[in-house]
C-alpha cells in the first residue's frame, strides 16, 4: 500500500475535522495544509496566525534540493548567502533579519550553536528529512531567544504505512558528486518506525580566486548521516516516541585572508590549505497524552551537538569549538469552551561549551514560562500570549504578541498582529577572549503585520502579507573589536506566494519586496536584497514528471556603508522524473542551466575586492527503488 493511498481518506475529510478527531503528528507530517510549529500542536496552517511555508516529503521528491537552502531560497522573504559551495556555512536571511535572529529546529529541538549562533542547516542530509515548516516573523511568545526573524523546523523521516517500506537511492552528477542512501520504515497501529543513512560527498569547486597558490585547490565536501524516528501509541490516549539525527562528515574550504603569523617585529600572513570535522546532531523524546477531553499535555526532552574541529594541511594549527544543549519542554493544550482554548507551558535549557579557546564561562542557563489565549467568535477571533526567560547571564526578559483575525466571508481572512522577539548574546558575544562584552543585552524587536489570505477559486491561493519590523540594541562590533548594543534598524516588507494549478501545471510563486535599514545612517543593511522571486512548474504527465525552477534576486550590499556592491542574478533549473514502474523512479535535475557566475558574499585580498564563487551549472542524475514487500 502507497502513503498516498493511506493518507486519501484524510484528505477528503475537511482538516477542521481532522483535527477536531485528534489528528496524531504522523498523519499530519504528511499533508500540506497542516501547521506544527507555530504552537507546537498540530493544526490546519489557515487557522494559525503565523505566515508560513510547508515542503512535504512529496514537495522535497517532485522539487529534487540539494539541501535545505536550496528548499529555503523558494520561500518568500526568506535569502540564503553563502560563501562557496557544499559545506560553506550560509547567511540566513528571513524578513531582512540576521541568521542569528532565525531560530533552527529539528523535531523540536534547537540545533544552532550557542558559540557563533551558526544554523549549521548546511550539514543536515536532504534525503533524512520527512518535512520543512518556515514560519515568517517574531514567535518568540513560544519559542523565545532567536525567533525574531522566523522559526524553521526539520522533522526526520517518518513511517506511513503499517508492514515494511524499504528505500533506496542513488543519485551520481557533476564535480564527481555522489548520492547514497537508505532507508527502513514500518509498523502496525500501535508501533512505528524509520530508520535511514546517507552517504554524500562531492570533490567540489574552487571557491575563491587566485590570492594563494595554496586557495586553487577545489574544496571537497562529505557528509555521513543516520536518522531514527519509533513511536508507540499504549492506547487512544497516550502515547510516545524518539526522534534521532546525526550528520557528521569534513568540509574543505580556502581562507583567502591566510594564517595570521608573528615574525618577531610584525604580522605577516601564510597561506593556509584549512579543512574540518563537523558533527551536528539531535536527540528528542516525548510523552504525548489526553488526560481528558480538555486537556492534552507533551513532555519532550532533548539533548544537541554541534561539534566542529579545524585543521590546517599546511600547519599543525588546530582549533575546537563545541557545544552542548539539553532541553525540557512541557506544553498543555487545554479546550476551555466552544470559543475558548488555552496553551500553557514551561521551557529550560542548558547550553555549554568545550573549546580550545578558553571561554570565561562556559555554561548558562534559561528557564521561561508562557501562556497563549485564543478565542472564536462567529465573525472574528483573538490570540493573545505572554512569555517570561530568566536567563542565567542577563536576567529577564518579556515577549508578548496578539492577533485578531476577521474572517471577510469563507474564501478570504484579514489578520493584524503584533509580536515581539528577542535574542540572547552568543558565547562569543560574551566571553570570547579579547574580543567580547559580558555586558551586552539581549536584542529586541516590535512587529506589526497585516496579511490577507484568499482562496481564489478551487485551485488558486493567494496569500500575501505587509510587515515592518523595528529592532533595538543590536549587537555590532566597536572600534575597539568587541560588540556592544548600539544599533538600531527598520525593515519594511511585502510577502506574496501564490499557488496556482492551470491546464495540469501546478505554479508556486513567491515574491519579496524589502527595504531594511541602518536607522542610524540609513543604509540598507548588508547582503539583503531588495527585491526577490521564486517561481517553480511542474506537470505529470502519467509516469513523466517535469518541473522548472526560476529565481531572480536584485543587488544588494557587502557591507554596512553600502560601498561594495553585489550584483543581481537570475537561475533557472530543470528537472524530470520518470516512473518505470511501481517501484523505480529515475530522476535527472540541471541546476543553473545558464550557468550564471554570481557572488553572495565578497572578501578583500592585497587591497582587491572578491566574491567568493558560487556553484556554477550542475548536473544530477538518481535512480529511487522502493520495493514492495
Amino acid at each position: 500500500m502507497k502513503a498516498s493511498c493511506l493518507l486519501l481518506p484524510l484528505a477528503l475529510l475537511p482538516i477542521g475535522q481532522l483535527l477536531a478527531d485528534t489528528l496524531e503528528r504522523e498523519q499530519a507530517l504528511k499533508l500540506p495544509d497542516t501547521l506544527i510549529s507555530a504552537n507546537r500542536q498540530v493544526q490546519a496552517r489557515n487557522d494559525s496566525s503565523a505566515a508560513s511555508t510547508v515542503f512535504t516529503r512529496d514537495d522535497i521528491d517532485r522539487l529534487q534540493p540539494s539541501s535545505v537552502t536550496d528548499l529555503l531560497q523558494r520561500v518568500p522573504g526568506v535569502q540564503v548567502a553563502q560563501s562557496g559551495g557544499r559545506g560553506s556555512v550560509p547567511g540566513i536571511y528571513i524578513r531582512g533579519t540576521s541568521s542569528a535572529q532565525t531560530l533552527v529546529l529539528v523535531d523540536g529541538q534547537r540545533i544552532g550553536s550557542s558559540s557563533s549562533g551558526d544554523s549549521n542547516l548546511q550539514h543536515l542530509n536532504i534525503q533524512q528529512i520527512e518535512r520543512v515548516e518556515v514560519l515568517r516573523g517574531s514567535r518568540s511568545v513560544i519559542y523565545g531567544s532567536d525567533a525574531i526573524g522566523g522559526v524553521i523546523q526539520i522533522f526526520t523521516r517518518r513511517s506511513a504505512e503499517q508492514g515494511l517500506q524499504p528505500r533506496l537511492h542513488l543519485g551520481v552528477g557533476s564535480h564527481q558528486s555522489w548520492e547514497r542512501s537508505i532507508g527502513l520504515s514500518g509498523g502496525d497501529q500501535q508501533t512505528r518506525f524509520s530508520l535511514g543513512a546517507s552517504l554524500d560527498d562531492t570533490a567540489g569547486s574552487n571557491r575563491t580566486h587566485e590570492s594563494y597558490a595554496s586557495d586553487r585547490d577545489n574544496d571537497a565536501y562529505r557528509n555521513q548521516s543516520l536518522s531514527l524516528s519509533l513511536s508507540h501509541a499504549f492506547n487512544d490516549d497516550w502515547e510516545a516516541g524518539l526522534n534521532l539525527l546525526d550528520n557528521r562528515g569534513k568540509s574543505e574550504f580556502d581562507n583567502p585572508f591566510g594564517r595570521s603569523y608573528f615574525n618577531g617585529s610584525a604580522f605577516e600572513s601564510l597561506p593556509q590549505k584549512p579543512y574540518s570535522e563537523f558533527a551536528v546532531s539531535s536527540f528528542s523524546s516525548y510523552f504525548d497524552g489526553r488526560i481528558n477531553e480538555a486537556w492534552k499535555s507533551r513532555l519532550e526532552l532533548g539533548h544537541s551537538e554541534n561539534r566542529e574541529k579545524t585543521f590546517d594541511k599546511l600547519s599543525d594549527e588546530r582549533t575546537v569549538f563545541n557545544t552542548y544543549r539539553d532541553s525540557v519542554n512541557w506544553q498543555n493544550d487545554l479546550t476551555l469552551d466552544e470559543r475558548n482554548s488555552l496553551i500553557v507551558g514551561g521551557d529550560w535549557y542548558q547550553d555549554r561549551v568545550n573549546s580550545s579557546t578558553a571561554f570565561a564561562e562556559d555554561s548558562r542557563w534559561n528557564r521561561a514560562a508562557f501562556v497563549q489565549h485564543r478565542f472564536k467568535a462567529d465573525s472574528f477571533s483573538t490570540e493573545l500570549g505572554l512569555r517570561r526567560d530568566q536567563n542565567q547571564q542577563f536576567g529577564g526578559q518579556n515577549s508578548w504578541s496578539g492577533t485578531f483575525t476577521l474572517p471577510l466571508n469563507a474564501d478570504n481572512d484579514v489578520l493584524l498582529t503584533y509580536s515581539e522577539g528577542f535574542r540572547a548574546p552568543t558565547f562569543n558575544d560574551l566571553y570570547y577572549p579579547d574580543f567580547s562584552n559580558p555586558d551586552l543585552k539581549p536584542e529586541t524587536s516590535k512587529s506589526y503585520e497585516l496579511q490577507w489570505r484568499s482562496q481564489l477559486n478551487e485551485t488558486t491561493r493567494l496569500e500575501t502579507s505587509l510587515y515592518r519590523t523595528d529592532l533595538e540594541d543590536a549587537i555590532i562590533f566597536g572600534s575597539n573589536s568587541r560588540p556592544q548594543n548600539v544599533a538600531s534598524a527598520r525593515i519594511n516588507g511585502f510577502e506574496a506566494a501564490l499557488r496556482q494549478e492551470l491546464f495540469g501545471w501546478q505554479s508556486n510563486l513567491g515574491l519579496a519586496i524589502i527595504d531594511p535599514r541602518d536607522r542610524d545612517t540609513g543604509h540598507t543593511l548588508a547582503r539583503r536584497a531588495r527585491r526577490t522571486l521564486s517561481l517553480d512548474l511542474d506537470r505529470q504527465f502519467d509516469r513523466l514528471g517535469l518541473g522548472a525552477s526560476w529565481q531572480a534576486v536584485s543587488s544588494s550590499y557587502d557591507d554596512l556603508a553600502n560601498q561594495q556592491r553585489l550584483g543581481g542574478y537570475a537561475l533557472l533549473g530543470l528537472r524530470g522524473s520518470w516512473a518505470l514502474n511501481r517501484e523505480v523512479r529515475l530522476e535527472v535535475k540541471v541546476d543553473n542551466l545558464l550557468d550564471k557566475s554570481y557572488s553572495r558574499v565578497l572578501y578583500s585580498h592585497d587591497g582587491a575586492q572578491y566574491g567568493y564563487r558560487e556553484q556554477g551549472r550542475a548536473w544530477m542524475f538518481g535512480v529511487t527503488w522502493t520495493p514492495e514487500l
